[in-house]
């Protein structure tokens, strides 16, 4: 399978015999074009890790909108015939909520996936993918994955969770019109960013109107459509004793008192059944790329009853973001409507996500008004995008010591066996906080946070020659054997969005601390 030629390809990168052994900057460089995958090697793309059993032809789908026969046409030109014999083109059927495999859905341009059992283009992933492609000037690539995502608008209806048949259900947290700026910087193309304007509107409706907006609160949550378990889940998601994610989850309910919502809402004593409920929950917990933590309680269950700080940070963005690009384009008429939209929903965030005696942006739970005091990293949002007041942004700096690690920044302050909690550390989120820290003027709290995290991606690629999705900063290690106990239990190598924190905050640090995260190996 395509995760074991990756793991493959990068581990046989780095233990290449050379002069010398070869950066971290040159495995990431060479990385890139491992990860890519474009209509050329379709039949390698197609296959889908999280399914591992043997099957062919492979099925990659179009949308009902689409030209059967000029996407035909144009694979025959970009495969060989022995390859385009190895897949199956299908027009996708009108009911797109009953898949339970792994078929690829057709994207138009190459992109880049994160790696290991991520075998396709991923929504949130591609935002920091695409950051570290912009950065090693691989800007040709960098407009595919934007260009795809403006396609995935057009013929899927919304930026996909990623290109397969199982995720057409969700998106993931929005972070479109970054990619677009992205490319624009370089590009100046106006002509381009014009015609990316129609996707723009209709991917923030999808965002703004039920039901992922809450008209109690006039902010938006994350909502996946459908309400049974989630293929990739059941597929590859086991542990050793073969048990699935889901029947951890009855086990946990049958074994444990939960306070922090009404457990029958997703488990049924009675029948040991998990409710409908508990699948869209579960499912939309998923679109917001934390799966799972104990954020939104255990399981994150109780998701859907709350209007996220991070994804309402994001459209804060896109909305002022939005208003960017028309002014660039010249229609300042619409952009004021933007703009106003934007500190609309800057001032509700202040309003019902702001915790002055804690001095941390919370989660707001819309049905019981009031938010769920769960220190978690996504507190920095709003300060990555601008929302915080300087004295708001003061007091999550105060607070920094609840997250930050000898092997950076911890996701939650709570360990609950999930891999998006306490010790992980995540790239992403590394990502947001420290260029926060930056954005505030906290210049020594960001550098230092930045070693402390780049020092152990360094100093486990030089004791495994790989770069993998996740880290345990308590243990300063990438071995997480043992340590996660829902969810996939797997560290997969790659890795996209690691790759780009690596370049993206080293480039921001002084030349002192630079040499100080390459010279690094502590053990």
């Amino acid at each position: 399978m395509r995760c074991v030629a990756v793991f493959a390809a990068v581990s046989l990168f780095a233990q290449a015999p050379r002069q010398k052994a070869p950066s971290i900057l040159d495995y990431i460089d060479h990385t890139w074009s491992v990860l890519t995958r474009s209509n050329r090697d379709l039949a390698v793309a197609a296959p889908d890790p999280k399914f591992p059993e043997a099957r062919g032809p492979w099925a990659v789908y179009i949308s009902r909108t689409e030209n059967l026969r000029r996407v035909e046409k144009q694979l025959g030109v970009e495969m060989t015939p022995e390859d385009f014999r190895k897949i199956q083109l299908r027009v996708l059927p009108e009911d797109t909520t009953k898949f339970t495999e792994g078929d690829l859905l057709y994207l138009p341009r190459p992109y880049v996936v994160p790696g290991g059992r991520f075998n396709e283009m991923y929504g949130w992933d591609s935002y920091f993918i695409q950051a570290g492609l912009v950065r090693d000037n691989k800007l040709a690539l960098a407009k595919d994955m934007a260009d795809n995502f403006l396609y995935e608008i057009r013929e899927y209806g919304k930026i996909l969770n990623a290109n397969r048949t199982y995720y057409l259900t969700r998106s993931q947290p929005p972070f479109l019109t970054q990619m677009l700026l992205a490319v624009y910087e370089r590009t100046k193309d106006r002509v381009w960013l014009t015609s990316a304007v129609p996707a723009i509107e209709k991917y923030y409706r999808f965002w703004t109107t039920e039901p992922h907006l809450t008209p109690q609160t006039g902010l938006s949550r994350y909502w996946d459509l459908g309400d049974t378990p989630a293929p990739e889940s059941l597929s590859a998601e086991r542990d050793a004793q073969g048990r699935t994610h889901y029947d951890l989850v009855k086990e946990y309910f049958r074994t444990h008192k939960i306070p922090d919502y009404d457990v029958s809402e997703y488990y049924d004593a009675k029948t040991d059944q998990l409710t409908p409920l508990f699948y869209r929950s579960d499912r939309s917990m998923r679109e917001s790329g934390f799966d799972p933590s104990n954020r939104y309680g255990p399981f994150s269950a109780d998701i859907t009853h709350y209007n996220p700080v991070c994804l309402n940070s994001l459209l804060y963005l896109m909305e002022g973001q939005t208003a960017e690009i028309l002014h660039l384009i010249g229609r300042e008429d619409q952009a004021a409507a933007w703009q106003k939209r934007a500190r609309d929903r800057a001032a509700t965030i202040n309003r019902l996500m702001w915790d002055a005696e804690d001095g941390l942006y919370y989660d707001y739970n819309f049905v019981h008004g009031r938010v769920r005091k769960y220190p978690f990293l996504t507190t920095f949002y709003p300060l990555w995008a601008g929302i915080a007041s300087k004295e708001q942004a003061a007091q999550v700096v105060r607070n920094l010591s609840k997250f930050e690690r000898p092997g950076g920044l911890q996701t939650s302050t709570n360990q609950s066996g999930s891999q998006w909690d306490a010790p992980f550390g995540w790239a992403p989120l590394e990502m947001i906080a420290i260029p926060a820290l930056r954005r505030y003027g906290y210049r020594e709290d960001a550098d230092r946070s930045s070693v402390e995290f780049l020092s152990l991606v360094q100093q486990e690629f030089v004791k495994h020659g790989t770069i993998v999705e996740k880290y345990d900063v308590v243990r300063r290690s990438s071995n997480l054997t043992g340590e996660v106990h829902f969810g996939y239990s797997s560290n997969e190598v790659g890795f996209g969005w690691t790759n780009a924190a690596f370049t993206t905050l080293y480039d921001a640090l002084p030349p002192g601390d630079q040499q100080k995260v390459l010279g690094e190996s502590r053990r």
